[in-house]
């Protein structure tokens, strides 16, 4: 693989894919606000599962791209998988020059798109009477949780909330509903839920059942197409051609 130093390079997003039609519709309208705010930049999506197409597939006619994981911490797929289906395509047409960019968090953009999202739910954002609970996807690999729980103690450290804390709804613990409890019995006023789920799907589903039963005063929505990825995907996209071009 050699670099990509033109600052149009195609964007070529590659989310987890799901058999959830919400999902991919939820990462077609990001997309879409990436379209609006960066008027003739070629932006394709690409799933490493269950949706068409595939990265290689997506690269499938370019010369050369950016390709930018729509995932929110880097784990296997980012470290992994996509890497691995890059090398395909690149093995295929030996032309393409293609550089891969790093994962959408952490990154503040993130936090204040998850406010947003609060704030939309009817939450005071800081609200010193308000215990967030920060629920990702969870992972097995431990630096991916581990990240998530750094986002919280920095998100604890620039606003006033009761507390922020992290948790899982797969593969870690604790469970978003086990937290929601916990805050409850020690005394938190109110404890809301901010999903750091990119789309739609069965974790989102299921964050919001459960945590309602456990008593949560609040669940905001997924990020989605917020206006602060959009605003992160360009930055990335940047952020990589930048890269390429100092290490050419």
């Amino acid at each position: 693989m050699t670099t990509v130093p033109h600052t149009g390079a195609p964007l070529i997003a590659v989310a987890h894919g799901s058999r959830d039609p919400r999902a991919t519709a939820t990462v077609e309208a990001l997309l879409d606000g990436v379209r609006r705010a960066r008027p003739g930049l070629d932006v394709r999506a690409a799933y490493l599962d269950h949706a068409p197409p595939s990265l290689p597939q997506a690269l499938s006619g370019l010369d050369e791209a950016v390709v930018l994981p729509l995932l929110l911490t880097a784990a296997y797929h980012s470290r992994v998988d996509i890497p691995a289906a890059l090398q395909e395509a690149t093995g295929r047409t030996p032309r393409l020059r293609a550089v891969c960019g790093p994962t959408l968090g952490p990154h503040p953009l993130l936090v204040r798109a998850l406010e947003r999202r609060l704030a939309e739910a009817g939450v005071e954002i800081g609200d010193p009477d308000t215990a967030v609970v920060l629920v990702s996807a969870g992972s097995s690999d431990r630096r991916a949780n581990a990240t998530i729980a750094a986002v919280a103690r920095e998100w604890a450290r620039t606003r006033p909330w009761w507390s922020v804390t992290p948790a899982y709804a797969s593969a870690a613990v604790p469970t978003p509903r086990d937290e929601v409890v916990r805050l409850t019995r020690a005394g938190a006023p109110k404890v809301v839920v901010a999903p750091y789920l990119l789309a739609p799907g069965h974790f989102a589903d299921r964050v919001e059942r459960d945590t309602l039963e456990a008593g949560a005063h609040a669940v905001a929505g997924v990020l989605g197409s917020a206006p602060e990825l959009v605003a992160l995907l360009l930055e990335r996209h940047a952020q990589a051609v930048r890269a390429a071009s100092e290490a050419a």
